[in-house]
């Protein structure tokens, strides 16, 4: 008989905060057919031996121009990827470089779990605000937070 076909994740998030917080998830890449996504840098590059990874262009929104450039390009890549990888659910921990994939999955029709940032406690974050309306599961670190996305689940700290 034969096993049951493993769900395909995607991991995503953009360099720094947000992967670290993605990659405390580790644990969960070995229960899905998983691939990660996130920004070009000397460490990702060296990430990706180990991990089926695809690396985004890293752009900083403190240099408007290039950034929607950068972010255009981004979007388009995030695309091909989605189509290429085909996961059942992306899961984020955000920043604007994931934003994008969360559109493109529910245009698919599949599921999207976002983690609002652990550093947030009062306040939301764009890239929350922005796919708070198409999540799936929104899940907060801060029981205050869930004044700010009343349908939200704290799911507590993943440090």
């Amino acid at each position: 008989m034969a096993g049951k076909k493993r769900k395909k994740a995607m991991f995503i998030s953009s360099i720094g905060g947000h992967l670290t917080q993605l990659l405390q998830l580790k644990p969960l890449f070995e229960t899905y057919d998983y691939h990660i996504v996130t920004e070009r840098s000397s460490i990702t590059e060296e990430f990706k031996k180990d991990h089926p990874t695809s690396l985004l262009v890293y752009g900083a929104r403190n240099y408007l121009f290039s950034y929607l450039f950068k972010f255009s390009y981004n979007c388009i890549k995030s695309f091909f990827i989605f189509l290429k990888e085909r996961p059942d659910v992306v899961i984020t921990t955000g920043a604007h470089t994931a934003v994008p994939m969360c559109y493109i999955a529910k245009l698919f029709g599949k599921k999207v779990i976002f983690i609002e940032s652990f550093a947030k406690t009062t306040t939301p974050t764009l890239s929350g605000r922005m796919v708070y309306p198409i999540a799936d599961l929104f899940i907060v670190q801060w029981e205050t937070m869930k004044e700010v996305y009343p349908k939200a689940v704290y799911g507590g700290s993943i440090y």
